[in-house]
């Protein structure tokens, strides 16, 4: 029997009634010559033949969306200036010494926007003398004041900072009770529309006055239990949040103001930021677009989630004022925030894209993963090839010939478990390798330890050429898609298996022919100067109406000495951006030089950020609070060290609750600041013990943890009991 790649866990999380919402498209029938066949022969393939929405310029080619012009200050934002840097300062607002010193920090490292959190009216004080010294001190960037629950505090603020930010869900509905409203006459919430003009239009008529700018920042994780009663968690009710709020501004002929749409989970963030630009284009709006992913989190994770998200996007041409959030100091954010800023824009100056063709493939709308095929076990097979793929979403390592000269090193580095010297397949290692040199047969130590991967399920991958030079049994062929058509589509001799090689140029011709290539996997390797995300659109949507359900890892190079954080961002941009869109069933990252373990580890953080495979614990917390009761860093490595070991667990850290516990997100636990030296535990969104003594709270989560079934004990320690492959 086969298996399919795709699996419930790839699923979005999207809420109840998405599906309804969206909807699915018309599903038509598409005939087909059929490939390898007589003229008079054809195929009928049912395909979904999707009418794609316009939600920006072009899907075969970067091209910045047009806009109009916000002013913020000294800064403008929109499509004719380039894409403005945010971050958010961490300090207690009300130290004005400690903020000013931040917020300058920033802005010697390239902050063009400063946000800064206001919570009430001693913050609103605060924040006059923030703007003051900091005008004495020689500084003008903007300040943004982050307001929630509070629009006597909104009205006060405007006074001093060039931007207010608001929530559209809590601003007038206060703080989150998620309670379920049943409205059966769709005029009763219209009707509580009412309530939220008087509300807001007192800040509209004074930022019009003042001259200050706006931004309507919906978050996923703290909708009004209005909205969430009406449109479920969705996109859609994101999108209908912040137009409700917008439709007042425009009422009173106030138009300076962007728009958001956060989430922590970026499928759920550029579904969003797609639907908002594609409600605007109907409309005939033209604001722009301030991109994030909320509480990303910290180090390569962080940068990686925020890539996918914001990359995504920007890989569109969506996108104006960006801002990376990390569990760091908001300085250090600066630094992926200008390469994910700089790729977008370069892509947009340069026109990266393809020649136009018919994408009706690709559902924006929804997300579902392109269903591949793993594969089969034959008669005859020495190894079990069942493991070459794996069906959450597979991982590859490129290794040399060099790797090879120390086995369990390389063990290591691919993520195995030693048992004696010997490797054995973990949660987290490479599900196979690909070599581009063979070791010559007279090599028997390296032959060994290939051979001893193989037999645990870590299978070889080598060009044909390499594998005809040097045989390797149990290996399996790489032949780009032409060759792979003239040798009629069968594996070479000496080889169990054959992979294709695509580079994005594959003619339309040769891509329909697929289907009749005996292959496990395809690599797509595109070639250099050809935009990985619009060719890799075009390669996807040829294999789907060729009818072909063959697995396709996106293969992506990198030149010796690439800086660390240019892989992880250019990774998340382009093949994150095709992942969101279920394109893809993998991923292998080459790069040579680079430490093979942080490109494994690169690779798997792309697939758990792109909501595919998990293999580590998730952390959210949100680092931007003024009022955040503890050592965020601190305290997350903490409970990293008592939780690290559960895969498929996410774990909200928060200093404390400034947005409501929908802050939290998709979190299945949450350990937050309550009162000082006092922390509140949640589960999802429903706190369940209050008021525990920080010095016992983490012993406290790990047994919340075990009470709803979600614990399992440390692994042995290496060289202690192989795990099964």
């Amino acid at each position: 029997m086969q298996r399919s790649v795709a699996s419930s866990r790839g699923q979005a999380q999207l809420g109840a009634g998405s599906r309804q919402l969206y909807g699915f498209r018309q599903i038509k029938g598409a005939r087909l010559a059929a490939p390898m066949q007589a003229a008079a022969t054809e195929l009928v393939i049912p395909t979904i033949d999707l009418d794609i929405p316009k939600y920006c310029e072009s899907v075969h080619q970067t091209r910045r969306r047009p806009t109009r012009t916000v002013t913020i200050g000294p800064v403008k934002v929109g499509s004719q200036h380039r894409v403005a840097l945010q971050t958010m300062t961490t300090t207690d607002t009300r130290d004005v010494a400690a903020t000013v010193a931040q917020v300058k920090k920033c802005a010697d490292a390239g902050a063009d926007i400063v946000r800064i959190t206001v919570q009430g009216r001693k913050e609103a004080e605060a924040c006059m003398k923030i703007r003051e010294q900091l005008f004495k001190d020689g500084y003008d960037v903007p300040l943004v004041a982050d307001i929630h629950f509070q629009p006597a505090v909104a009205m006060m603020v405007a006074e001093a900072f060039e931007k207010i930010r608001i929530n559209p869900g809590n601003f007038a509905d206060g703080r989150k009770t998620f309670e379920e409203i049943n409205y059966d006459d769709p005029a009763e919430f219209e009707a509580e529309r009412a309530h939220i003009e008087e509300v807001f239009t007192p800040l509209v008529l004074k930022c019009k006055e003042l001259g200050r700018a706006m931004r309507i920042g919906t978050n996923h994780g703290s909708l009004s239990a209005r909205i969430l009663s009406f449109y479920g968690d969705t996109p859609k009710g994101m999108v209908e949040s912040a137009f409700e709020f917008a439709d007042i501004c425009r009422k009173h002929d106030y138009h300076n103001f962007v728009f958001s749409m956060k989430a922590s989970n970026p499928l759920v963030m550029v579904q969003a930021y797609r639907l908002l630009a594609e409600e605007q284009y109907k409309r005939g709006w033209d604001y722009p677009l301030h991109l994030g992913v909320t509480e990303a989190g910290e180090g390569e994770d962080g940068r990686m989630k925020s890539a996918i998200g914001i990359g995504a996007l920007l890989m569109d041409g969506l996108g104006d004022t960006i801002r990376v959030s990390l569990t760091e100091d908001p300085e250090y954010e600066m630094d992926p925030c200008k390469r994910l800023a700089s790729l977008g824009e370069t892509a947009c100056s340069e026109g990266w894209g393809v020649p136009e063709f018919s994408e009706t493939t690709r559902d924006t709308h929804t997300f579902s993963r392109r269903v591949g095929v793993l594969p089969e076990q034959r008669e005859g097979d020495e190894l079990d090839f069942r493991p070459l793929l794996h069906r959450d979403g597979t991982v590859f390592s490129a290794v040399s010939l060099a790797d090879l000269k120390q086995p369990e090193a390389l063990y290591r580095k691919l993520g195995a478990k030693l048992v004696v010297g010997m490797p054995f397949k973990d949660i987290a290692t490479s599900d196979s390798i690909f070599m581009r040199q063979l070791p010559a047969e007279s090599d028997a130590e390296a032959r060994r330890a290939l051979r001893r991967l193989q037999e645990v399920g870590v299978h070889v991958l080598a060009p044909a050429a390499a594998l005809a030079a040097n045989p390797l049994p149990g290996a399996v062929a790489v032949m780009t898609l032409a060759e792979a058509l003239a040798a009629g589509g069968k594996a070479p001799a000496g080889a169990s298996r054959l992979a294709l090689s695509l580079n994005g140029t594959e003619s339309d011709e040769q891509l329909a022919a697929i289907k009749s290539v005996d292959a496990v996997v395809a690599l797509l390797d595109t070639s250099d100067g050809v935009s990985r995300v619009h060719s890799s659109r075009r390669v996807f949507d040829a294999i789907k109406r060729a009818g072909s359900e063959i697995p396709v890892l996106h293969h992506i190079r990198f030149a010796a000495g690439t800086h660390r954080d240019e892989v992880v961002i250019k990774t998340g941009s382009w093949v994150g951006g095709l992942l969101v869109d279920g394109l893809g069933d993998g991923a292998m990252i080459e790069a040579e030089g680079e430490d093979l373990d942080f490109l494994r580890t690169t690779s798997f953080g792309l697939l758990q950020g792109s909501r595919m495979r998990n293999v580590k614990t998730e952390y959210v917390s949100c680092p931007s609070c003024g009022r955040t009761l503890f050592d965020l860093q601190e305290v997350t490595e903490q409970i990293r060290q008592k939780t690290g070991h559960l895969p498929g667990v996410a774990i909200a850290v928060m200093g404390c609750i400034v947005n409501g516990p929908g802050e939290m997100a998709d979190a299945d636990f949450g350990y937050v600041g309550g009162a000082p030296g006092k922390i509140d535990l949640y589960v999802g969104k429903e706190v369940v013990q209050r008021g525990i003594p920080m010095d016992s709270a983490c012993d406290a989560l790990v047994q919340l943890i075990k009470d709803n079934g979600r614990w399992v004990d440390l692994p042995e320690p290496e060289e202690a009991q192989p795990v099964a492959a």
